[in-house]
């Protein structure tokens, strides 16, 4: 299973405080025990939207990070009390990863549980880990995000260690727009 501890840090900063994203990445990065590696604070840059889904290309000490994020156009129960979901794809290119892909659900995820994923009919079940949802291998990330480029619709369905099942629904229109904003950022060849 592979761990990426500097996303997730980042997440849950930009998910639980409701401050401009520049800001959440450099109070990540500022985040005590965020780690020896941690580089001084980090300015993002909005490399641009589409349609729902932004951008961004921030600098580390190992280089350049490039990710894109998208809100769900609708959340079912509605009045469910959860922090807003989240869909990234993530590259890191000096590290030699890109297409990693997440949901965070907004809660802890029950323990055991898989996230489901619909993407225009085609299905992938997604391993948890407290409130996010991730492929289980690198070429399934890629998969899923080629797969996302080229669909209208992803579903994702979670179980929460309280309350009721969720489902999200997340307009893909404007995906593969942002997916190319992060490609060119970060040097990644489709």
């Amino acid at each position: 299973m592979r761990r990426y501890p500097r996303l997730r840090l980042i997440r849950l900063v930009l998910l639980a405080v409701p401050l401009t994203l520049a800001s959440a990445l450099e109070a990540a990065e500022k985040k005590p025990g965020a780690g020896a590696s941690a580089s001084p604070a980090a300015a993002s840059q909005r490399l641009g939207a589409a349609e729902g889904w932004t951008a961004y290309e921030y600098r580390e000490k190992s280089g350049p990070v490039c990710y894109l994020a998208g809100s769900p156009q609708k959340s079912e129960p509605a009045k469910a009390k959860r922090k807003a979901p989240t869909a990234m794809v993530t590259h890191r290119p000096e590290e030699k990863v890109a297409n990693v892909v997440s949901f965070d659900q907004g809660y802890p995820l029950k323990d055991g549980s898989d996230v489901s994923l619909d993407i225009g009919g085609t299905k992938f079940d997604l391993f948890t880990k407290g409130d996010s949802a991730w492929a289980r291998t690198s070429d399934l990330d890629k998969t899923i995000v080629e797969t996302m480029a080229k669909a209208k619709q992803a579903i994702v369905k979670g179980t929460p260690q309280k309350g009721l099942p969720t489902t999200d629904s997340y307009s893909l229109a404007g995906f593969a727009q942002a997916l190319a904003m992060i490609d060119k950022a970060c040097g990644i060849k489709r």
